[in-house]
Parts: C-alpha cells; structure tokens; sequence
C-alpha cells in the first residue's frame, strides 16, 4: 500500500496544474455543442444547467477529498486543490449564466424566483459563499490575510453543503442520486473533524 502512495504520490508531482485547468474545462463546449445539436434531450438549456451543476458539485467535493485523504491515507492532491476551487467556482458561475440568461431571461422574474423557490436561495447563498473564495485563492490574498484566510476559506464547508442541499430540493421526487452527494460531503466533512484525545488513564 505504502509503494502504491508513494507511486501516486509521484506522479501527481509530475503533473503540471494547467493540464487540470484544461481537463476540467474541455466538457464546456462539448456540452454547449450537444445543447445546440440537439444531444441533450427535449429539455436542452435544463440539462445543460443540470450538467454545469453537477460537475461543480463534483469539484467541490474532490476539493473536500484532498485533506482526508492526505490525512488518512497519505495521498498528496494539495498542489491542486486551488484549481479545483476556481473550477468548481466557473462552473458554478456557467451553471447561474444558464439559468439567468437562458433559462429565465427576464430580471423581475429572476428575483422573484431566488426570493419564492427555496433550492433556488439554497443555491444562490452557496454562490456568494465562493464568490469571495475565488476572489482570494491566490498568493498575494494569502500573504494579505494572513490567518485570516484559512478561517475564510472554511466557507468552503458551507457552500458545499448548500450546494448539496440544492441538488436535493431540485429534483422531482426521490432520487438516489442527490443523496449520494450529500452522503458523500457529510462523509468528507466527518474525516476532517480533528481526533479526540484519548484520556489517559490516572494511576491510582
């Protein structure tokens, strides 16, 4: 197990950040060229915004996985957890834009959506959670804020869990799925409280 880490652990250090940025970004125009071909059924702007959301909500999870996963298991992603944040932070905005502009088109509408329909404010508030995420995920935020930017950067946790909350609350019915996500963040979260000391015992 140790050999195969370390093996891993190789590897990922071969391979430069900006293959992530391109490997994560290539699915936006296939998906924009199967909206537009017809290869995302009748409803094409609702899968397309479906399709944006769920691979945000999967970023944000691998972004959760990195610490654990070093932590418990001695994998070592962390050289890529700020590029998962500003991808899962695009597509997350690409899957608003869908939405606003698309979708909905009309500004009174829009307000009155994110104020009526709860996944919708859900969803919304996991947004401005990462907004000010991605405006600080870089070097000069971080010698900036100093202490500061770790506590807050535990934002990360919330918007997360909202996201999950909305993939929730947007489906039709009782859906497997949704809940897998949000077993799989609560499952992330748990792996990152820190250990309880065990008391030693008082000699008598």
């Amino acid at each position: 197990m140790v050999n195969i880490v370390n093996h891993v652990n190789g590897f990922v250090r071969k391979v430069p950040t900006w293959a992530i940025y391109i490997l994560y970004l290539l699915p936006v125009p296939w998906l924009l060229y199967l909206a537009q071909t017809g290869g995302l059924g009748v409803e094409p702007i609702k899968e397309l915004e479906h399709e944006l959301g769920q691979i945000a909500l999967q970023l944000l999870i691998i972004g959760l996985a990195i610490t654990p996963l070093r932590r418990h298991i001695g994998l070592n992603f962390l050289k890529f957890r700020r590029a998962f944040g500003l991808l899962a932070f695009t597509y997350v905005s690409l899957h608003l834009l869908v939405w606003l502009v698309l979708d909905v088109g009309i500004i009174s509408q829009i307000w009155a959506d994110i104020i009526k329909r709860p996944y919708i404010t859900i969803g919304m508030a996991g947004f401005l959670c990462l907004v000010p995420l991605a405006l600080t995920s870089n070097n000069y935020s971080v010698r900036k804020l100093g202490p500061k930017w770790r506590t807050l950067h535990k934002l990360t946790y919330l918007a997360v869990v909202l996201g999950g909350v909305h993939f929730i609350w947007l489906v039709k019915g009782f859906q497997l799925e949704p809940l897998i996500y949000m077993a799989m963040i609560l499952g992330l979260l748990a792996l990152r409280l820190p250990k309880r000391r065990k008391r030693q015992a008082v000699p008598t």
